[in-house]
């Protein structure tokens, strides 16, 4: 059965203002069905990279939390720490990235709880029945919630060619111990030809796995953990995978995740993507590359997979802005993410979601203008 998807083009609010606009597309999407007076409200965002400015805006966050509060829940933002090395490997810095980008208390509405603790470990099992897994770690403040409202920005992304709810629940609600476990068939390799012995991929490695012997970098495979951010690191691309095996698996496993969230809250969340801004890659990185296509709208749906798959569509079917980045992908209707990532399948995330239950890959975009 298609799943309903509504859908604010930017510009439609009106006279009305954007903060009504987003808050009459939640409602649309069910907010009241999944929002109970006094229950406490888990705010899934990405808080942001240090140096990256294409998150989600405080402002927007504001916006929803707002739409919570008059529909009677408690929310509080959150979001997981992370494997690789920047401003966000821990409590204490991520929260310390979070003020700066301005989520604080007062002007967004709500406090920042950061959901696996000070350092990642904090999580409970969740039995599932995966391909990959049987039991996944989720992180326990997102476990705690009565249910969860998740704000996502779509964009590219350079493992899963495209991160949307599916990977924000998948990947972002997870442990340090449940993100190994998902980047476990993520081994890189160096290509010496191309290897000019920098350095820049040895400051990214949160293990230490990365030397340069005879000024060429040597990945040690016994002690990479698999978070991929050298790859993105080097500016020369001699870093690489066997992509079409370590991004599949890593899809795959990220959708598993997903449905241990989906357990774990009873089906009790909702979903709000950002169509702006829509970079090539993701916002972990310490900055952010020109926007692909012009900025979209909102869309929202109580469906990740369905929601997910209508921003995927309707970025393809957006003139490109980037032709050094999308060629000739800059073309109406074209695969933008294909033509970004071509060793990359981004819908094996969806498939493999729909397979596990998590919902439908069939839509019905219902826009909502004035």
């Amino acid at each position: 059965m298609a799943a309903d998807v509504f859908f604010i083009p930017f510009g439609a609010s009106g006279k009305n203002g954007l903060a009504k606009g987003i808050k009459a597309i939640l409602e649309r999407a069910g907010l009241q069905k999944i929002v109970l007076d006094g229950e406490m409200v888990a705010v899934k965002t990405h808080l942001g990279e240090k140096g990256n400015t294409a998150f989600v805006k405080p402002i927007f966050v504001a916006m929803v939390v707002r739409a919570i509060k008059e529909t009677g829940g408690k929310p509080f933002l959150t979001d997981t720490n992370t494997l690789y090395v920047g401003s966000r490997g821990n409590a204490i810095s991520h929260l310390e990235t979070a003020y700066i980008h301005g989520f604080l208390p007062y002007p967004v509405g709500a406090p920042v709880i950061i959901a696996d603790g000070l350092r990642g470990s904090d999580g409970v099992e969740i039995e599932i029945d995966g391909k990959h897994f049987k039991v996944v770690e989720i992180a326990k403040h997102i476990s705690e919630a009565d249910s969860m409202v998740v704000i996502t920005h779509f964009k590219g992304h350079d493992l899963t060619a495209f991160g949307g709810a599916i990977k924000n629940i998948g990947m972002g609600c997870s442990t340090r111990k449940g993100k190994l476990n998902m980047h476990s068939n993520v081994k890189p390799f160096v290509e010496e030809d191309r290897c000019t012995g920098c350095k820049l991929c040895t400051k990214w490695c949160p293990v230490d796995a990365i030397k340069i012997v005879n000024k060429k970098a040597i990945i040690d495979s016994d002690t990479c953990i698999g978070c991929a951010e050298c790859i993105g690191a080097c500016p020369e691309k001699a870093i690489n995978i066997i992509w079409d095996a370590a991004s599949n698996s890593a899809q795959e496993k990220m959708a598993e995740f997903a449905s241990g969230v989906s357990k774990v809250l009873n089906n009790k969340f909702l979903f709000i993507n950002f169509l702006t801004e829509i970079t090539p890659a993701c916002d972990c990185y310490p900055f952010s590359g020109a926007p692909i296509v012009p900025d979209i709208g909102i869309l929202a749906s109580r469906d990740p997979v369905a929601i997910d798959m209508a921003s995927y569509d309707l970025v393809n079917n957006q003139p490109g802005l980037n032709r050094e980045v999308l060629g000739d992908a800059v073309a109406i209707g074209a695969d933008k993410f294909k033509a970004i990532y071509p060793h990359l399948d981004g819908l094996i995330q969806l498939r493999h979601a729909k397979a596990l239950g998590l919902g439908s890959i069939e839509y019905n975009l219902i826009k909502m203008e004035d």
